[in-house]
């Protein structure tokens, strides 16, 4: 999957927001309070109305206010989300629209209007495969790839159960909508990082978990998956983590008569290996991101803030070398930083940086900027042009 444009209305410091020609990797910088965060929210809440629905997302996103906390101050009219995406490269592409504002009546947030669009070639209008206004709509029916004529698609009406509930939500459980079933399986996999380094050094109880958590509370029980299952996989991981900590030889895994999981590395200048709580930060954090990163079946969608905090910066490069990788791969990285080692990984096409005018965020391309784009052409480093002053607005 390829994001390839966001457009954003009345969301949070994006009033009225738009970036296209997205590239696999794309790396945000900006000053505290630009919108970095808010921008990785966006994915976050999406995944959280389509696991739960658009009252709770809002809740967790903007507390007891709710939409009023999520929707740009000083503006008025709905919250409007469209996402412009390929499945695949040469697939259609595919417009998703999301329209959230509060029920005139019962004054709670409800879907307002929730369109899922492909166009077929480069002409003419895109056919609409999902239209739903508060809860009540349709969907198409047919596979995709047997429909040539619009006059070809089967549409079923259909009724969801409360007007603050995805259509896509509940459409993508059945096969008999095909269409809306990629793009909630899109969404469900889905990775928005959020990772604390005190909540993967604990010990878990015995479990299984194939995949990283948001917060990597489960580092103990993936390392234990990999081990077992993916061993080719897992030997590429230690091999990468003990080029980059020096002495760390293995990592491995204990159950306890308690039933509990151990994560435990191993120092060649010791014969006993140490419990993770004993580990310094930058290990652990190292250690959970290879094993992000090395994923057996990558997320669709990577989005991780920061990555440089407790890292050693001569660690960032190959770092940034590896999202890239993970992107070519097939997934797609949206990644924040305010680390200029970071960048001087970085391509002139996957950089972008958000600066704040009269309280509104605007995004720009480094590479729609001609001096920057000439420096790189010359064989500057991305991140000596930031540190030099060359992104307006932003500072290192």
């Amino acid at each position: 999957m390829q994001i390839e444009s966001i457009k954003l209305k009345r969301f949070r410091a994006f009033a009225d927001m738009e970036i296209d020609q997205l590239p696999r990797l794309c790396v945000f910088i900006g000053a505290n309070g630009t919108g970095k965060s808010t921008l990785f929210h966006l994915f976050g809440f999406l995944k959280e109305a389509f696991t739960s629905n658009i009252r709770t997302a809002l809740h967790k996103l903007g507390g007891n206010r709710g939409l009023d906390e999520v929707r740009s101050r000083g503006t008025k009219g709905p919250i409007e989300i469209t996402l412009k995406f390929r499945e695949k490269p040469g697939q259609p592409l595919v417009t998703y629209f999301l329209s959230i504002d509060n029920d005139k009546k019962s004054r709670m947030p409800v879907v307002e209007r929730e369109i899922l669009k492909y166009r077929r070639g480069s002409h003419g209008q895109p056919w609409h495969f999902l239209d739903f206004k508060k809860g009540v709509g349709s969907a198409v029916t047919n596979e995709l790839e047997d429909i040539d004529d619009i006059k070809l698609l089967e549409r079923k009406d259909q009724t969801l159960k409360s007007p603050d509930i995805l259509a896509v939500r509940g459409l993508s459980q059945f096969k008999e909508f095909p269409a809306v079933r990629v793009l909630g399986d899109l969404i469900e996999n889905w990775h928005v990082s959020d990772f604390h380094i005190n909540r993967a050094r604990p010990e878990q109880e015995a479990g299984y978990a194939e995949h990283l958590s948001t917060e990597g509370e489960n580092l103990s029980l993936v390392t234990e998956f990999l081990h077992a299952h993916h061993q080719q996989q897992f030997q590429t991981i230690l091999a990468k983590l003990s080029a980059r900590v020096p002495g760390i030889e293995n990592v491995e895994t204990k159950i306890t008569e308690e039933g509990r999981v151990l994560l435990k590395f191993k120092d060649g200048a010791f014969e006993d290996p140490f419990l993770a709580r004993h580990v310094s930060d930058g290990t652990i954090k190292m250690f959970a991101y290879l094993i992000l990163l090395y994923d057996p079946n990558p997320h669709p969608l990577l989005c991780v803030e920061e990555p440089e905090n407790q890292l050693y910066p001569s660690l960032l490069w190959e770092l940034a070398e590896e999202f890239r990788s993970y992107a070519n791969r097939g997934g797609q990285v949206f990644v924040s930083t305010h680390s200029p080692d970071f960048m001087n990984a970085l391509g002139v096409d996957e950089v972008f940086w958000l600066s704040k005018k009269e309280g509104l965020t605007h995004i720009q391309r480094a590479q729609d900027d001609p001096q920057v784009k000439a420096c790189m052409d010359a064989g500057d480093q991305m991140g000596y042009l930031w540190k030099e002053g060359l992104f307006e607005s932003v500072e290192p």
